[in-house]
């Protein structure tokens, strides 16, 4: 094979800027989310699992179309999680009175204790991860992710 000197692209400053930022964005994503995930994942759920559950601890009883919503899920995929929810006693279904083809799900007993348990350790380690950045830092943070959400407006 031949050896071939790699040809250096070159891009203006402002395309080198945005791909930078790109990958600080997305690398600071990953670190961040691995180390989320491991409380969940030391509770025994899945990511998708405790979504689910956190959204009906902190919102209450909710349409699965709510659930979906507000998870940013598909309807498949949220499906099967509440499924294994119900199954490990978790949550529970009831009919929604107000759309006899929906359903209402809300937290068990179990369902509960389980997030009475692990929501103050996700928490800990939620407050632990952004104890890197100043207060003032965080509100910037807020502010410019507020800001790059509304682009798919």
């Amino acid at each position: 094979m031949d050896n071939q000197k790699k040809q250096s692209k070159t891009y203006s400053s402002q395309e080198t800027l945005s791909l930078r930022a790109l990958v600080a964005l997305s690398r600071g994503s990953t670190s961040m989310h691995r180390r989320e995930y491991r409380t969940i994942k030391e509770g025994g759920l899945t990511v998708s699992q405790f979504a689910v559950l956190e959204i009906l601890y902190h919102k209450g009883p909710l349409n699965i179309r709510a659930i979906i919503e507000k998870t940013l899920s598909s309807g498949g995929n949220m499906t099967v999680v509440i499924d294994n929810l119900v199954r490990e006693g978790l949550a529970q279904r009831q009919p929604d009175p107000e759309d006899a083809r929906s359903s209402i799900i809300s937290l068990t007993e179990k369902g509960q204790e389980k997030m009475e348990a692990l929501f103050p350790l996700h928490l800990e380690n939620i407050v632990e991860i952004f104890s890197a950045l100043s207060d003032e830092e965080k509100l910037t943070l807020i502010a410019l992710m507020k800001k790059l959400s509304r682009l798919g407006e």
